[in-house]
């Protein structure tokens, strides 16, 4: 199997993104996981640019890296001036990284009016930058930026770009699609020429954007072409829209297209890869980002999940456990029985003793009148375990009240009132609480916490409400999401009605039912 070297830049160029604030011990962090995975360099910051960046590159050294190379990346010399006299190289060198990555103009307007130097000056920094860079025993990673505009304005000028930099030494050059709005065929032509211009004199690398949607499909068009170095982002993470994604460029190259990227064992952990970074970056993670996100392999309509549960590979174009992913079914009104089959073999549950065809009936009706199940799985369970027949619920509800109240010397609050049955025993609590919700929560629990003492380590750790036709005005149907949370264990319910009330008590009645299965 060809290598397809890994260049991972989201650590500069990712932090880019609006949204983005890094500490160096988050760099570090992802730094560290991006070695175990097997990503062969690093792009840890442009030590000019910032003191964090600086501080970086002075910790780096310390980490036991055991395959990947960290690269300091900054931009060619200064018009005028010899390299060695150059602030920004001086301190690319004074990084000590075992590789270095230059950014320099290739586009003829760039040279004219952001550099404001002459097409022949500008190539004498290439070359001048690259040359110094090598005689310190670096790596030299040329980044031609601005490349593929850059050759559709002047073809010829954007070559020798290219080849200043490989007469001068540098082991790879990269070809960057820097505006992102080249497309795929162009990226594999324009690729073609300057293999044939530079020959085998260098490594030739993709660094592509997404601004037009097509940074995943560039990249794979320049190496299509024959670039052995692809450089992206963890998500995707870049500027403006996006950089190249790796968590869809890697399994891409090694699963569809045959290179060698990583080990097999490393691939299958690219979901946990892809949530770490987003993690420690505290970005939500996209749910329908290709291979990684939660839904990437997530069958809702009835007829798919029907043909998945006799052959897999009827709806899915890889394994999910080859990127450490995992197949899922999603409950809604488009299921059909397979949904709950598979729903129920995931909560454990017997289907043979369960009836399917109500509990279908039932979320088919539920949705039309506003619940939503794909994000309420608890709900599901409680559900579907309800239609066997010999379930008896931990609790029964007799009835409930819950009034708010302004008053003189008190400011605002609510009471709510609450009565159970627990086999022979009838509960009857009053508690008070900041709001009617979490007055009914507090009633409940008072209730049920002498015969079940585990609710008292329950958190409801989320409160989502969404109205659903707005043109009712206040006589609009609500939807309320209840995330609850018990150590390590944690679980979604729903409540849908006109009255806001009824919709939260109904999300919460099941939430508390749902931690005390199995008591």
């Amino acid at each position: 199997m060809t290598k397809i070297f890994l260049y991972d830049t989201t650590l500069r160029d990712g932090t880019q993104r609006e949204g983005i604030s890094l500490s160096v011990d988050d760099k570090l962090k992802i730094t560290q996981k991006l070695d175990e995975f097997g990503i062969d360099y690093v792009e840890g910051g442009w030590p000019g640019s910032n003191p964090k960046d600086v501080e970086y590159f002075q910790r780096v050294a310390s980490l036991d890296l055991k395959h990947t190379k960290v690269a300091a990346f900054g931009s060619t010399r200064r018009k005028g001036i010899r390299p060695e006299e150059d602030a920004n190289l001086k301190l690319l060198i004074e990084a000590n990284t075992p590789a270095v990555t230059l950014v320099g103009k290739s586009w003829d307007l760039h040279a004219r009016d952001v550099l404001e130097v002459s097409l022949e000056e500008n190539l004498a920094m290439i070359g001048d930058s690259v040359a110094y860079c090598k005689s310190q025993n670096r790596e030299v990673i040329f980044d031609a930026e601005h490349f593929f505009d850059g050759y559709k304005a002047n073809p010829e000028y954007a070559i020798a770009t290219v080849k200043a930099a490989a007469v001068n030494g540098a082991d790879s050059v990269v070809l960057c699609d820097t505006n992102g709005g080249s497309l795929p065929w162009e990226i594999e032509e324009i690729f073609g020429e300057v293999q044939t211009a530079v020959g085998n004199q260098t490594q030739i690398g993709i660094h592509t954007h997404d601004d037009g949607e097509c940074g995943v499909a560039n990249a794979l068009a320049g190496v299509r072409a024959g670039a052995m170095q692809v450089q992206g982002t963890i998500n995707g993470y870049g500027e403006r829209v996006a950089n190249a994604n790796l968590c869809s460029l890697i399994p891409d190259l090694q699963l569809k297209m045959g290179f060698d990227c990583v080990p097999p064992e490393k691939l299958a952990t690219l979901t946990e890869l892809s949530r770490y970074v987003a993690e420690v970056a505290n970005l939500d993670l996209d749910d329908h980002q290709p291979f990684v996100g939660a839904s990437a392999f997530a069958h809702k309509g009835g007829i798919h999940v029907a043909a998945m549960l006799k052959n897999p590979l009827s709806y899915q174009h890889i394994e999910p456990e080859l990127v450490g992913n995992q197949q899922r079914s999603v409950v809604s009104e488009l299921s059909g029985r397979g949904n709950l089959v598979d729903k129920a073999h995931q909560f454990g549950l017997n289907t043979e003793s369960l009836d399917l065809r109500k509990a279908l009936e039932q979320i088919k009706v539920l949705e039309s009148q506003g619940f939503t199940f794909e994000g309420a799985e608890a709900s599901v369970e409680l559900m579907l375990r309800r239609t066997h027949p010999a379930y008896v619920p931990p609790f029964e509800v007799i009835d409930y009240s819950v009034s708010v109240h302004q008053r003189r010397g008190r400011g605002l609050n609510a009471e709510a009132i609450v009565k159970v049955r627990v086999g022979p025993k009838r509960m009857h609590t009053v508690a008070e609480g900041n709001g009617p919700v979490n007055a009914l929560d507090a009633a409940l629990r008072k209730a049920l916490v002498d015969v079940y003492p585990q609710l008292g380590s329950i958190k409801l750790v989320d409160y989502k409400v969404r109205i659903l036709d707005g043109e009712n005005a206040t006589a609009a149907t609500t939807r309320v999401l209840i995330d609850t949370r018990q150590g390590n264990k944690s679980w979604s319910t729903v409540g849908a009605s006109a009255n806001i009330i009824e919709a939260s008590w109904q999300a919460l009645a099941d939430s508390m039912e749902y931690a005390l299965l199995g008591n």
